[in-house]
Formats: structure tokens, C-alpha cells, sequence
């Protein structure tokens, strides 16, 4: 099944693939692509931990709550203003999934990550993802990043340089034939990293990529397969969209 043009539509009708996709994929790691002594399960991608804020509960006036008379006003309508922006693909990006692989004892061994438009809908959201890609790799967890969406202006070459610049800044043209990015990432042994990118295009099969367990040691992750069963569900009022 070819890989389809994801930009043709919203960010909403993605997530919606994307979580089905995942969930597809999480389940044929476990029904025999990994090891007995693992396995994947979904989990949902966490933000930084944000300072701490002081919580203040402030008790009542001697008459009660306030309900707005002889203060400010509090609106419930929408403001009218000539120009009105929604930062929507942000919101999916935060609703979104991961498959974690983890070793019978719990421990996170690996991460399949499957980027979303909102991952690059703001310089905040690119730059969270950016880090937090890198500091699992940093910390010995192997990476399975999936981008079916073209480069633009914070990924220029991709989002894997934008992810290797982190340990190693270097050229790297993209093929311009082939703007989408797959790139696997072997945390290594004593900070010696090892990534692993193929580029495809809109249109191609998806090549199955290595998901490392342990340095040097990987499964094939069977994406080609996977997105074919998620895209034989996917609503047939729908297809015509891509």
C-alpha cells in the first residue's frame, strides 16, 4: 500500500490514522515480531514536567461566593476580532501516542515514535520533541522515529538532522524525490550512537526498519504490513480525501 499525501488533510483525521496505526503496529510486536522476553505497549506521550505553581485557596467574603455584581464581568462568548487563529494540530500533538518496548522486568529498552503535524506546528513543540528524542537516546533508550509529512521550516533537511544535530552537527542533503523520513537510532554503548535513515516518498512502500533492543541487536518492525491493515479499516467516506 502506498504511503499516502497526510498534508491533504487535517490534523485531526491524521491523529485519528495515527493512533489506529500504532495501535496495529503495537499489536504485531506482540504477536511474534519481538522476543518472549518483551514487549510493547502504547503509552502516551508526557510533556516536561512544568515548575511548580503555589496553590492558593482563598476563602470566602463574609457574603459568600461573588457572582459578579459590583465587579468585572466575566464573558462566556467568544470575542469577535477580525482575526481568529487555532493552534489545532498543537492540541492533537499533545493527545498523541508512543509505543514503548519494554523488557519483561519493565524497564523501557526502546520507543516507536510516529510524528504528528503538531510536533512542528510551533517552534516550542519541535524543539520539546527535538529534546526529547534525543535525551532517550542519551539515556541508552533506542528510537524508531516515523515522519510522513515533508520537511518545512524548522526541519529543513528532515527530521532526523534535526534530531542528529543534537550529538553531531554534519551536512546532509535530502533527496529531493524523497522528502519523508524514517530513521532509526541505536542508543550504542559508551556514547557511540548509530542512526539509521531511509527516505521515501509519497507513493512508496514503507521499508520494514530496525527496532534495537540492545545495541546492535534489532527486530524488523513490520511498518509496510501495519499500515496497510490500518488503512484497510480506515473509513471508506474518507479515502477519497488522499
Amino acid at each position: 500500500m502506498p504511503i499516502h499525501d497526510w498534508t491533504r488533510v487535517d490534523a485531526g483525521l491524521f491523529h485519528h490514522f495515527h493512533l489506529c496505526w500504532l495501535a496495529t503496529l503495537c499489536d504485531a510486536l506482540n504477536a511474534g515480531c519481538l522476543p518472549a522476553d518483551y514487549f510493547a505497549l502504547m503509552e502516551r506521550r508526557t510533556k516536561p514536567a512544568m515548575p511548580d505553581f503555589l496553590t492558593l485557596e482563598l476563602a470566602p467574603g463574609p457574603d459568600g461566593p461573588s457572582h459578579g455584581q459590583g465587579g468585572l464581568a466575566v464573558a462566556t462568548a467568544p470575542p469577535r476580532t477580525r482575526l481568529v487563529r487555532r493552534t489545532e494540530a498543537e492540541i492533537y500533538a499533545g493527545k498523541a501516542n508512543r509505543i514503548t518496548v519494554r523488557h519483561r522486568h519493565g524497564i523501557v529498552v526502546a520507543v516507536v515514535e510516529i510524528v504528528s503535524p503538531g510536533n512542528k506546528a510551533s517552534k516550542a513543540e519541535f524543539r520539546a520533541f527535538v529534546e526529547k528524542s534525543a535525551s532517550m537516546i542519551h539515556q541508552g533508550i533506542h528510537l524508531l522515529v516515523i515522519d510522513l509529512f515533508p520537511p518545512g521550516k524548522r526541519d529543513p533537511q528532515g527530521i532526523h538532522k534535526a534530531i542528529w544535530d543534537e550529538f553531531h552537527e554534519e551536512e546532509l542533503q535530502l533527496p529531493s524525490d524523497k522528502p519523508l523520513t524514517l530513521a532509526a537510532y541505536d542508543a550504542g554503548l559508551d556514547g557511540e550512537h548509530v542512526a539509521y535513515v531511509e527516505f521515501v516518498a509519497v507513493g512508496d512502500a514503507l521499508p520494514d526498519m530496525p527496532l534495537f533492543l540492545k545495541p546492535e541487536e534489532y527486530v524488523p518492525a513490520p511498518l509496510e504490513e501495519t499500515y496497510q491493515a490500518t488503512w484497510n479499516v480506515f473509513p471508506a467516506a474518507l479515502k477519497g480525501l488522499l
